[in-house]
């Protein structure tokens, strides 16, 4: 069994967002974002499926043209190989959670791009 807090230990950075694992699973891996408002994680894509969860805050979450809101509590799935950008409207944690074969890495290059 494994436990973890989003808001334990929660740091924001001026310089970009934080990314920290949370759980790394037989199935999957939990991962935590925390944006300063206006920060962005630039377009990008990953090949597997991913699921993003704004569990505090307002974040932006655009795929090609079209642009949702997610506040608090909302949760949207979105399939592999498929570009999408995030801001933060306001300070916001959002819980991103991964397939088993995609890596805390790849998450992290994206703030590179």
């Amino acid at each position: 069994m494994q436990t973890a807090s989003f808001y334990k230990d929660l740091t924001f950075s001026d310089e970009s967002v934080v990314i920290k694992p949370m759980l790394d699973s037989d199935f999957g891996k939990e991962i935590r974002i925390a944006f300063k408002e206006g920060q962005v994680m630039k377009e990008h894509k990953t090949k597997f499926p991913i699921t993003v969860m704004t569990m505090r805050g307002s974040i932006e979450f655009s795929v090609g043209e079209e642009t949702v809101i997610l506040n608090a509590g909302d949760v949207i799935a979105l399939e592999g190989n498929i570009m999408h950008e995030l801001k933060a409207l306001e300070e916001s944690i959002v819980r991103l959670s991964l397939h088993k074969s995609d890596t805390i890495a790849r998450v992290k290059g994206v703030l590179k791009l």
